[in-house]
Protein backbone atom coordinates (compact mmCIF):
# COMPACT_ATOMS: atom_id res chain seq x y z
CA UNK A 1 0.00 0.00 0.00
CA UNK A 2 1.39 3.37 -1.04
CA UNK A 3 1.45 6.10 1.59
CA UNK A 4 -1.53 8.40 1.39
CA UNK A 5 0.51 11.60 1.58
CA UNK A 6 2.46 10.61 -1.54
CA UNK A 7 -0.71 9.94 -3.50
CA UNK A 8 -2.30 13.20 -2.45
CA UNK A 9 0.82 15.25 -3.14
CA UNK A 10 0.87 13.84 -6.68
CA UNK A 11 -2.78 14.77 -7.16
CA UNK A 12 -2.34 18.24 -5.69
CA UNK A 13 0.35 19.04 -8.25
CA UNK A 14 -2.06 18.25 -11.08
CA UNK A 15 -4.41 20.88 -12.50
CA UNK A 16 -7.56 21.13 -10.42
CA UNK A 17 -6.20 18.56 -7.96
CA UNK A 18 -7.14 20.50 -4.83
CA UNK A 19 -10.67 21.20 -6.04
CA UNK A 20 -11.30 17.60 -7.09
CA UNK A 21 -10.13 16.24 -3.71
CA UNK A 22 -12.26 18.73 -1.78
CA UNK A 23 -15.30 17.86 -3.91
CA UNK A 24 -14.74 14.15 -3.14
CA UNK A 25 -14.63 14.93 0.58
CA UNK A 26 -17.68 17.19 0.31
CA UNK A 27 -19.71 14.43 -1.36
CA UNK A 28 -18.69 11.99 1.38
CA UNK A 29 -19.60 14.46 4.13
CA UNK A 30 -22.98 15.33 2.60
CA UNK A 31 -23.98 11.66 2.68
CA UNK A 32 -22.98 11.61 6.36
CA UNK A 33 -24.58 14.82 7.67
CA UNK A 34 -27.83 15.01 5.67
CA UNK A 35 -29.49 11.98 7.40
CA UNK A 36 -29.28 13.44 10.94
CA UNK A 37 -30.43 16.85 9.65
CA UNK A 38 -33.46 15.34 7.90
CA UNK A 39 -34.31 13.22 10.97
CA UNK A 40 -34.42 16.28 13.24
CA UNK A 41 -36.65 18.15 10.77
CA UNK A 42 -39.02 15.16 10.53
CA UNK A 43 -39.19 14.86 14.34
CA UNK A 44 -39.99 18.55 14.61
CA UNK A 45 -42.77 18.22 12.02
CA UNK A 46 -44.34 15.07 13.53
CA UNK A 47 -43.90 15.40 17.31
CA UNK A 48 -42.40 18.74 18.27
CA UNK A 49 -42.94 22.41 17.73
CA UNK A 50 -39.51 23.89 18.29
CA UNK A 51 -38.93 27.61 17.95
CA UNK A 52 -38.16 28.61 14.35
CA UNK A 53 -35.04 30.45 15.54
CA UNK A 54 -33.72 27.19 16.99
CA UNK A 55 -34.41 25.31 13.73
CA UNK A 56 -32.62 27.96 11.65
CA UNK A 57 -29.67 27.85 14.06
CA UNK A 58 -29.63 24.05 13.75
CA UNK A 59 -29.52 24.34 9.94
CA UNK A 60 -26.68 26.87 10.23
CA UNK A 61 -24.87 24.40 12.48
CA UNK A 62 -25.40 21.65 9.90
CA UNK A 63 -23.88 23.85 7.19
CA UNK A 64 -20.87 24.62 9.39
CA UNK A 65 -20.44 20.90 10.12
CA UNK A 66 -20.47 20.09 6.39
CA UNK A 67 -17.92 22.80 5.57
CA UNK A 68 -15.72 22.07 8.58
CA UNK A 69 -15.73 18.30 8.17
CA UNK A 70 -14.82 18.58 4.48
CA UNK A 71 -11.82 20.80 5.21
CA UNK A 72 -10.82 18.76 8.27
CA UNK A 73 -10.78 15.39 6.46
CA UNK A 74 -8.66 16.87 3.68
CA UNK A 75 -6.21 18.25 6.24
CA UNK A 76 -6.05 14.90 8.03
CA UNK A 77 -5.06 13.12 4.81
CA UNK A 78 -2.19 15.45 3.93
CA UNK A 79 -1.11 16.52 7.43
CA UNK A 80 -1.93 14.42 10.50
CA UNK A 81 -1.81 10.99 8.84
CA UNK A 82 1.70 11.49 7.34
CA UNK A 83 2.96 12.69 10.75
CA UNK A 84 1.64 9.54 12.42
CA UNK A 85 3.09 7.28 9.73
CA UNK A 86 6.51 8.92 9.98
CA UNK A 87 6.48 8.70 13.78
CA UNK A 88 5.74 4.99 13.40
CA UNK A 89 8.78 4.62 11.14
CA UNK A 90 10.86 6.53 13.69
CA UNK A 91 9.80 4.12 16.45
CA UNK A 92 11.03 1.20 14.37
CA UNK A 93 14.43 2.87 13.92
CA UNK A 94 15.10 2.73 17.66
CA UNK A 95 17.51 -0.03 18.63
CA UNK A 96 16.03 -1.16 21.97
CA UNK A 97 12.63 -2.39 23.12
CA UNK A 98 12.87 -0.07 26.14
CA UNK A 99 13.42 2.93 23.86
CA UNK A 100 10.46 2.01 21.65
CA UNK A 101 8.21 1.48 24.68
CA UNK A 102 9.18 4.76 26.37
CA UNK A 103 8.77 6.88 23.23
CA UNK A 104 5.39 5.26 22.52
CA UNK A 105 4.30 5.99 26.12
CA UNK A 106 5.34 9.65 25.80
CA UNK A 107 3.55 10.00 22.45
CA UNK A 108 0.38 8.41 23.82
CA UNK A 109 0.43 10.52 26.99
CA UNK A 110 0.76 13.88 25.21
CA UNK A 111 -1.73 13.03 22.46
CA UNK A 112 -4.31 12.03 25.08
CA UNK A 113 -3.69 14.99 27.36
CA UNK A 114 -4.41 17.34 24.44
CA UNK A 115 -7.79 15.78 23.54
CA UNK A 116 -10.59 18.36 24.15
CA UNK A 117 -13.25 15.68 24.79
CA UNK A 118 -11.19 14.33 27.70
CA UNK A 119 -11.17 17.74 29.40
CA UNK A 120 -14.97 17.94 29.08
CA UNK A 121 -15.37 14.52 30.71
CA UNK A 122 -12.82 15.37 33.41
CA UNK A 123 -14.81 18.47 34.35
CA UNK A 124 -17.97 16.37 34.69
CA UNK A 125 -16.16 13.84 36.89
CA UNK A 126 -14.88 16.67 39.10
CA UNK A 127 -18.44 17.95 39.51
CA UNK A 128 -19.80 14.49 40.34
CA UNK A 129 -17.00 13.70 42.79
CA UNK A 130 -17.56 17.00 44.65
CA UNK A 131 -14.01 18.08 43.72
CA UNK A 132 -12.38 15.17 45.57
CA UNK A 133 -10.83 14.36 42.17
CA UNK A 134 -9.82 17.51 40.27
CA UNK A 135 -10.18 17.91 36.52
CA UNK A 136 -6.41 18.05 36.00
CA UNK A 137 -5.90 14.92 38.08
CA UNK A 138 -8.45 13.00 35.99
CA UNK A 139 -6.79 14.14 32.75
CA UNK A 140 -3.42 13.05 34.13
CA UNK A 141 -4.42 9.53 35.26
CA UNK A 142 -6.45 8.83 32.11
CA UNK A 143 -3.60 10.01 29.88
CA UNK A 144 -1.11 7.85 31.78
CA UNK A 145 -3.38 4.87 31.14
CA UNK A 146 -3.64 5.74 27.45
CA UNK A 147 0.11 6.20 27.13
CA UNK A 148 0.80 2.90 28.87
CA UNK A 149 -1.56 0.95 26.59
CA UNK A 150 -0.28 2.64 23.42
CA UNK A 151 3.18 1.53 24.52
CA UNK A 152 1.84 -2.00 25.03
CA UNK A 153 0.15 -1.84 21.61
CA UNK A 154 3.31 -0.77 19.77
CA UNK A 155 5.42 -3.39 21.56
CA UNK A 156 2.78 -5.99 20.66
CA UNK A 157 3.30 -5.20 16.96
CA UNK A 158 7.09 -5.31 17.32
CA UNK A 159 7.12 -8.60 19.27
CA UNK A 160 4.29 -10.15 17.18
CA UNK A 161 2.01 -10.96 20.12
CA UNK A 162 -1.56 -11.89 19.16
CA UNK A 163 -3.96 -8.99 19.57
CA UNK A 164 -6.64 -11.26 21.02
CA UNK A 165 -4.41 -12.16 23.98
CA UNK A 166 -3.61 -8.51 24.71
CA UNK A 167 -7.28 -7.46 24.72
CA UNK A 168 -8.28 -10.38 26.95
CA UNK A 169 -5.53 -9.45 29.41
CA UNK A 170 -6.48 -5.76 29.36
CA UNK A 171 -10.16 -6.40 30.05
CA UNK A 172 -9.37 -8.92 32.79
CA UNK A 173 -7.54 -6.09 34.57
CA UNK A 174 -10.45 -3.71 33.88
CA UNK A 175 -13.11 -6.00 35.33
CA UNK A 176 -10.94 -6.74 38.35
CA UNK A 177 -10.83 -2.98 38.99
CA UNK A 178 -14.60 -2.71 38.38
CA UNK A 179 -15.18 -4.94 41.40
CA UNK A 180 -13.35 -2.40 43.59
CA UNK A 181 -15.25 0.81 42.72
CA UNK A 182 -18.82 2.12 43.20
CA UNK A 183 -21.16 1.42 40.28
CA UNK A 184 -21.63 5.15 39.53
CA UNK A 185 -17.95 5.52 38.68
CA UNK A 186 -17.90 2.47 36.40
CA UNK A 187 -19.98 4.37 33.84
CA UNK A 188 -17.64 7.38 34.08
CA UNK A 189 -14.55 5.22 33.58
CA UNK A 190 -15.96 3.44 30.54
CA UNK A 191 -17.09 6.80 29.16
CA UNK A 192 -13.45 7.93 29.41
CA UNK A 193 -12.62 5.35 26.73
CA UNK A 194 -14.65 7.38 24.26
CA UNK A 195 -13.43 10.76 25.46
CA UNK A 196 -9.79 9.98 24.65
CA UNK A 197 -10.39 8.91 21.05
CA UNK A 198 -11.43 12.10 19.31
CA UNK A 199 -11.28 13.61 15.85
CA UNK A 200 -7.54 14.32 16.02
CA UNK A 201 -6.21 11.49 18.16
CA UNK A 202 -7.78 8.65 16.15
CA UNK A 203 -6.17 9.52 12.78
CA UNK A 204 -2.82 9.97 14.52
CA UNK A 205 -3.08 6.61 16.35
CA UNK A 206 -4.18 4.77 13.19
CA UNK A 207 -1.29 6.25 11.21
CA UNK A 208 1.19 5.54 14.03
CA UNK A 209 0.20 1.87 14.12
CA UNK A 210 0.38 1.66 10.33
CA UNK A 211 3.83 3.25 10.29
CA UNK A 212 5.09 0.55 12.68
CA UNK A 213 3.22 -2.39 11.13
CA UNK A 214 4.19 -1.65 7.51
CA UNK A 215 7.85 -2.44 8.27
CA UNK A 216 6.98 -6.13 8.45
CA UNK A 217 7.79 -8.40 5.52
CA UNK A 218 4.44 -10.18 5.69
CA UNK A 219 2.02 -7.66 4.14
CA UNK A 220 -1.08 -9.55 5.28
CA UNK A 221 0.16 -9.59 8.89
CA UNK A 222 0.98 -5.89 8.59
CA UNK A 223 -2.62 -5.19 7.58
CA UNK A 224 -3.96 -6.90 10.71
CA UNK A 225 -1.38 -5.23 12.97
CA UNK A 226 -2.24 -1.74 11.71
CA UNK A 227 -5.52 -1.96 13.65
CA UNK A 228 -6.12 -2.35 17.38
CA UNK A 229 -4.07 0.54 18.79
CA UNK A 230 -7.12 2.82 19.18
CA UNK A 231 -8.96 0.05 21.03
CA UNK A 232 -6.01 -0.51 23.37
CA UNK A 233 -5.78 3.24 24.04
CA UNK A 234 -9.47 3.20 24.99
CA UNK A 235 -8.88 0.34 27.43
CA UNK A 236 -6.01 2.32 28.97
CA UNK A 237 -8.33 5.25 29.64
CA UNK A 238 -10.74 2.95 31.51
CA UNK A 239 -7.92 1.46 33.58
CA UNK A 240 -6.50 4.87 34.47
CA UNK A 241 -9.75 6.27 35.88
CA UNK A 242 -10.82 3.04 37.60
CA UNK A 243 -7.43 2.81 39.30
CA UNK A 244 -7.70 6.43 40.51
CA UNK A 245 -11.21 5.86 41.91
CA UNK A 246 -10.16 2.60 43.61
CA UNK A 247 -7.14 4.32 45.14
CA UNK A 248 -8.65 7.63 46.30
CA UNK A 249 -12.29 6.65 46.99
CA UNK A 250 -13.90 10.00 45.99
CA UNK A 251 -17.04 11.05 47.87
CA UNK A 252 -20.39 10.37 46.16
CA UNK A 253 -22.88 13.27 46.10
CA UNK A 254 -26.40 13.31 47.49
CA UNK A 255 -29.16 13.30 44.88
CA UNK A 256 -30.06 16.90 45.74
CA UNK A 257 -26.61 18.03 44.68
CA UNK A 258 -27.28 17.07 41.08
CA UNK A 259 -30.62 18.81 40.49
CA UNK A 260 -30.34 21.14 37.50
CA UNK A 261 -32.54 23.75 35.90
CA UNK A 262 -34.80 22.98 32.99
CA UNK A 263 -33.19 23.18 29.53
CA UNK A 264 -32.96 26.82 28.49
CA UNK A 265 -32.86 28.28 24.98
CA UNK A 266 -30.08 30.70 24.05
CA UNK A 267 -31.11 34.00 22.54
CA UNK A 268 -30.00 35.23 19.13
CA UNK A 269 -29.30 33.51 15.84
CA UNK A 270 -25.55 33.98 15.53
CA UNK A 271 -24.53 34.79 19.12
CA UNK A 272 -24.24 31.14 20.33
CA UNK A 273 -21.70 30.46 17.56
CA UNK A 274 -19.73 33.59 18.45
CA UNK A 275 -19.77 32.74 22.17
CA UNK A 276 -18.34 29.26 21.61
CA UNK A 277 -15.63 30.35 19.13
CA UNK A 278 -12.90 31.51 21.60
CA UNK A 279 -13.13 28.29 23.64
CA UNK A 280 -13.07 26.21 20.46
CA UNK A 281 -10.01 28.04 19.15
CA UNK A 282 -8.24 27.35 22.44
CA UNK A 283 -9.22 23.67 22.55
CA UNK A 284 -8.21 22.95 18.95
CA UNK A 285 -4.91 24.81 19.27
CA UNK A 286 -4.17 22.91 22.48
CA UNK A 287 -5.03 19.62 20.76
CA UNK A 288 -2.82 20.26 17.72
CA UNK A 289 0.16 21.80 19.51
CA UNK A 290 1.66 18.57 20.96
CA UNK A 291 1.41 16.85 17.55
CA UNK A 292 3.18 19.78 15.86
CA UNK A 293 5.92 19.99 18.52
CA UNK A 294 6.56 16.24 18.41
CA UNK A 295 6.79 16.34 14.62
CA UNK A 296 9.16 19.33 14.60
CA UNK A 297 11.48 17.67 17.11
CA UNK A 298 11.38 14.31 15.32
CA UNK A 299 11.99 15.88 11.92
CA UNK A 300 14.75 18.16 13.19
CA UNK A 301 16.74 15.35 14.83
CA UNK A 302 15.81 12.15 12.97
CA UNK A 303 13.36 12.19 10.04
CA UNK A 304 14.82 14.95 7.83
CA UNK A 305 11.85 14.91 5.45
CA UNK A 306 12.11 16.69 2.07
CA UNK A 307 11.04 20.34 1.99
CA UNK A 308 8.12 19.52 -0.31
CA UNK A 309 6.75 16.92 2.13
CA UNK A 310 7.21 19.22 5.14
CA UNK A 311 5.38 22.03 3.39
CA UNK A 312 2.51 19.71 2.48
CA UNK A 313 2.24 18.46 6.08
CA UNK A 314 2.07 22.00 7.48
CA UNK A 315 -0.59 22.93 4.92
CA UNK A 316 -2.52 19.86 6.11
CA UNK A 317 -2.18 20.95 9.75
CA UNK A 318 -3.60 24.38 8.88
CA UNK A 319 -6.53 22.77 7.04
CA UNK A 320 -7.12 20.44 10.02
CA UNK A 321 -7.03 23.40 12.42
CA UNK A 322 -9.53 25.47 10.43
CA UNK A 323 -11.80 22.53 9.63
CA UNK A 324 -12.01 21.25 13.21
CA UNK A 325 -12.80 24.73 14.53
CA UNK A 326 -15.63 25.20 12.03
CA UNK A 327 -16.93 21.68 12.74
CA UNK A 328 -16.93 22.07 16.54
CA UNK A 329 -18.50 25.54 16.40
CA UNK A 330 -21.29 24.04 14.29
CA UNK A 331 -21.79 21.12 16.68
CA UNK A 332 -21.68 23.12 19.92
CA UNK A 333 -23.49 26.19 18.64
CA UNK A 334 -26.22 24.51 16.61
CA UNK A 335 -26.61 20.92 17.78
CA UNK A 336 -26.19 20.70 21.57
CA UNK A 337 -29.16 22.84 22.54
CA UNK A 338 -31.60 21.33 20.07
CA UNK A 339 -30.52 17.82 21.08
CA UNK A 340 -31.33 18.53 24.74
CA UNK A 341 -34.70 20.09 23.90
CA UNK A 342 -35.70 17.26 21.56
CA UNK A 343 -34.94 14.72 24.30
CA UNK A 344 -36.80 16.72 26.95
CA UNK A 345 -39.91 17.38 24.84
CA UNK A 346 -40.15 13.82 23.54
CA UNK A 347 -39.83 12.43 27.08
CA UNK A 348 -42.64 14.66 28.35
CA UNK A 349 -45.05 14.15 25.43
CA UNK A 350 -44.40 10.72 23.89
CA UNK A 351 -44.48 7.07 24.97
CA UNK A 352 -41.41 5.07 25.94
CA UNK A 353 -41.63 3.08 22.70
CA UNK A 354 -41.43 6.27 20.63
CA UNK A 355 -38.41 7.40 22.68
CA UNK A 356 -36.61 4.09 22.10
CA UNK A 357 -37.30 4.14 18.35
CA UNK A 358 -36.16 7.75 18.04
CA UNK A 359 -33.05 6.95 20.10
CA UNK A 360 -32.19 4.09 17.76
CA UNK A 361 -32.61 6.34 14.69
CA UNK A 362 -30.53 9.07 16.35
CA UNK A 363 -27.70 6.60 16.87
CA UNK A 364 -27.92 5.29 13.30
CA UNK A 365 -27.78 8.74 11.71
CA UNK A 366 -25.35 10.47 14.07
CA UNK A 367 -22.58 7.89 13.69
CA UNK A 368 -22.40 8.68 9.97
CA UNK A 369 -21.23 12.22 10.77
CA UNK A 370 -18.43 11.24 13.18
CA UNK A 371 -15.13 12.48 11.67
CA UNK A 372 -13.04 9.57 12.98
CA UNK A 373 -15.50 7.01 11.56
CA UNK A 374 -14.93 8.43 8.09
CA UNK A 375 -11.15 8.23 8.60
CA UNK A 376 -11.25 4.65 9.96
CA UNK A 377 -13.58 3.37 7.23
CA UNK A 378 -11.31 4.83 4.56
CA UNK A 379 -8.22 3.21 6.09
CA UNK A 380 -9.98 -0.16 6.43
CA UNK A 381 -11.06 -0.13 2.78
CA UNK A 382 -7.58 0.89 1.59
CA UNK A 383 -5.70 -1.51 3.85
CA UNK A 384 -7.85 -4.49 2.83
CA UNK A 385 -7.64 -3.49 -0.87
CA UNK A 386 -11.42 -3.09 -0.96
CA UNK A 387 -12.25 -6.57 0.34
CA UNK A 388 -13.98 -4.97 3.35
CA UNK A 389 -16.35 -2.38 1.89
CA UNK A 390 -17.22 0.92 3.55
CA UNK A 391 -20.91 0.08 3.18
CA UNK A 392 -20.46 -3.12 5.24
CA UNK A 393 -18.66 -1.19 7.95
CA UNK A 394 -21.26 1.58 8.01
CA UNK A 395 -24.09 -0.94 8.26
CA UNK A 396 -22.43 -2.71 11.20
CA UNK A 397 -21.57 0.55 12.97
CA UNK A 398 -25.00 2.12 12.41
CA UNK A 399 -26.74 -0.97 13.76
CA UNK A 400 -24.40 -1.20 16.75
CA UNK A 401 -24.63 2.46 17.73
CA UNK A 402 -28.40 2.56 17.18
CA UNK A 403 -28.82 -0.36 19.58
CA UNK A 404 -26.36 1.28 22.00
CA UNK A 405 -28.53 4.41 22.29
CA UNK A 406 -31.65 2.26 22.62
CA UNK A 407 -30.07 0.29 25.50
CA UNK A 408 -28.75 3.48 27.13
CA UNK A 409 -32.25 4.98 27.11
CA UNK A 410 -33.78 1.81 28.55
CA UNK A 411 -31.61 2.36 31.68
CA UNK A 412 -33.28 5.73 32.18
CA UNK A 413 -36.83 4.73 31.25
CA UNK A 414 -36.96 1.43 33.17
CA UNK A 415 -35.63 1.66 36.78
CA UNK A 416 -34.85 -2.07 37.06
CA UNK A 417 -32.42 -1.98 34.14
CA UNK A 418 -28.78 -1.22 35.02
CA UNK A 419 -25.62 -0.54 33.05
CA UNK A 420 -23.83 -3.62 34.33
CA UNK A 421 -26.54 -5.85 32.83
CA UNK A 422 -25.44 -4.71 29.37
CA UNK A 423 -21.71 -4.52 30.13
CA UNK A 424 -21.45 -8.04 31.52
CA UNK A 425 -23.61 -9.57 28.78
CA UNK A 426 -21.90 -7.63 25.99
CA UNK A 427 -18.31 -8.32 26.99
CA UNK A 428 -19.01 -11.99 27.78
CA UNK A 429 -20.34 -12.41 24.22
CA UNK A 430 -17.40 -10.43 22.79
CA UNK A 431 -14.78 -12.56 24.53
CA UNK A 432 -16.55 -15.79 23.57
CA UNK A 433 -16.71 -15.02 19.85
CA UNK A 434 -13.29 -13.28 19.73
CA UNK A 435 -11.66 -16.66 19.09
CA UNK A 436 -13.88 -17.21 16.04
CA UNK A 437 -13.13 -13.82 14.46
CA UNK A 438 -10.24 -13.23 12.00
CA UNK A 439 -7.38 -11.32 13.68
CA UNK A 440 -7.84 -8.40 11.28
CA UNK A 441 -11.42 -7.89 12.47
CA UNK A 442 -10.43 -8.02 16.16
CA UNK A 443 -8.37 -4.86 15.73
CA UNK A 444 -11.01 -3.23 13.54
CA UNK A 445 -13.74 -4.02 16.09
CA UNK A 446 -12.01 -2.49 19.11
CA UNK A 447 -10.87 0.51 17.05
CA UNK A 448 -14.47 1.02 15.91
CA UNK A 449 -15.60 1.14 19.52
CA UNK A 450 -13.20 4.01 20.12
CA UNK A 451 -14.03 6.04 17.02
CA UNK A 452 -17.82 5.68 17.37
CA UNK A 453 -17.85 7.83 20.50
CA UNK A 454 -16.54 11.06 18.97
CA UNK A 455 -17.62 14.73 19.13
CA UNK A 456 -21.06 14.20 17.55
CA UNK A 457 -21.90 11.50 20.10
CA UNK A 458 -20.31 13.39 23.00
CA UNK A 459 -22.32 16.53 22.21
CA UNK A 460 -25.56 15.99 20.27
CA UNK A 461 -26.44 12.48 21.49
CA UNK A 462 -25.20 13.22 25.01
CA UNK A 463 -27.47 16.30 25.08
CA UNK A 464 -30.39 14.25 23.71
CA UNK A 465 -29.97 11.61 26.43
CA UNK A 466 -29.47 14.32 29.05
CA UNK A 467 -32.78 15.94 28.04
CA UNK A 468 -34.60 12.62 28.48
CA UNK A 469 -32.83 12.01 31.80
CA UNK A 470 -33.93 15.42 33.09
CA UNK A 471 -37.57 14.89 32.10
CA UNK A 472 -37.62 11.38 33.60
CA UNK A 473 -35.62 11.82 36.83
CA UNK A 474 -34.08 15.30 37.26
CA UNK A 475 -32.37 14.38 40.54
CA UNK A 476 -30.17 11.86 38.70
CA UNK A 477 -29.67 13.73 35.45
CA UNK A 478 -25.86 13.62 35.43
CA UNK A 479 -25.51 10.07 36.75
CA UNK A 480 -28.06 8.83 34.20
CA UNK A 481 -26.25 10.68 31.43
CA UNK A 482 -23.05 8.76 32.14
CA UNK A 483 -23.01 5.32 30.54
CA UNK A 484 -24.32 6.32 27.12
CA UNK A 485 -20.80 6.65 25.69
CA UNK A 486 -19.98 3.33 27.38
CA UNK A 487 -22.71 1.62 25.37
CA UNK A 488 -21.69 3.40 22.16
CA UNK A 489 -18.11 2.21 22.66
CA UNK A 490 -19.12 -1.42 23.33
CA UNK A 491 -21.79 -2.21 20.74
CA UNK A 492 -19.68 -1.50 17.61
CA UNK A 493 -17.09 -3.98 18.91
CA UNK A 494 -19.74 -6.68 18.91
CA UNK A 495 -21.27 -5.68 15.57
CA UNK A 496 -17.89 -5.53 13.75
CA UNK A 497 -16.92 -8.93 15.19
CA UNK A 498 -20.19 -10.37 13.87
CA UNK A 499 -19.34 -8.75 10.52
CA UNK A 500 -15.96 -10.50 10.69
CA UNK A 501 -17.62 -13.88 11.22
CA UNK A 502 -19.92 -13.19 8.25
CA UNK A 503 -16.93 -12.09 6.14
CA UNK A 504 -15.05 -15.29 7.03
CA UNK A 505 -18.10 -17.37 6.10
CA UNK A 506 -18.48 -15.64 2.72
CA UNK A 507 -14.74 -15.95 2.03
CA UNK A 508 -14.77 -19.67 2.84
CA UNK A 509 -17.82 -20.25 0.65
CA UNK A 510 -16.20 -18.33 -2.20
CA UNK A 511 -13.04 -20.44 -1.98
CA UNK A 512 -15.05 -23.66 -1.94
CA UNK A 513 -16.98 -22.47 -5.00
CA UNK A 514 -13.78 -21.68 -6.88
CA UNK A 515 -12.34 -25.05 -5.94
CA UNK A 516 -15.39 -26.83 -7.33
CA UNK A 517 -15.17 -24.79 -10.52
CA UNK A 518 -11.49 -25.62 -10.92
CA UNK A 519 -12.16 -29.26 -10.28
CA UNK A 520 -14.88 -29.35 -12.87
Amino acid sequence: MKFKDTKLIDRLTEGGGLLSILLEKLKEVLYSVIPITVLVLILNFLFLRLDSLLIVRFLMGSLLIIIGLTIFLFGIDIGITPIGENMGRLLMRLSTIVGIGLLALVLGFFISIAEPDLHILAQQVENIALKTMSKNFVVLVVSLGVGAMISVGILRIVKQVRLTKVFIGAYCVIFALVALVPQEYVAMAFDASGATTGALTVPFMLALAYGVAIRQRDSLKAEADSFGLVGLASSGAIMGLLFAVALFRPQLPNSETLVTAEPAVSSGLVQPFIDILPYTLQDVAFALLPIVIIFLLANGFYLRLPKRTRRQIFVGIIYSFIGLIVFLVGVNGGFMEIGRLIGFQLATTQSKIVLLVVGFLMGVTTILAEPAVLVLSQQIEETTAGSVKKTWLYFALCTGVGLAILFALSRILYPGVHLYHFLITGYVIIFIIIFKVPELFVGMAFDSGGVASGPMTATFIFAFVQGIAHATDPSNIILNSFGMITMVAMMPILSIMLLGIFYQFMLTRSRIGKGEDDYE
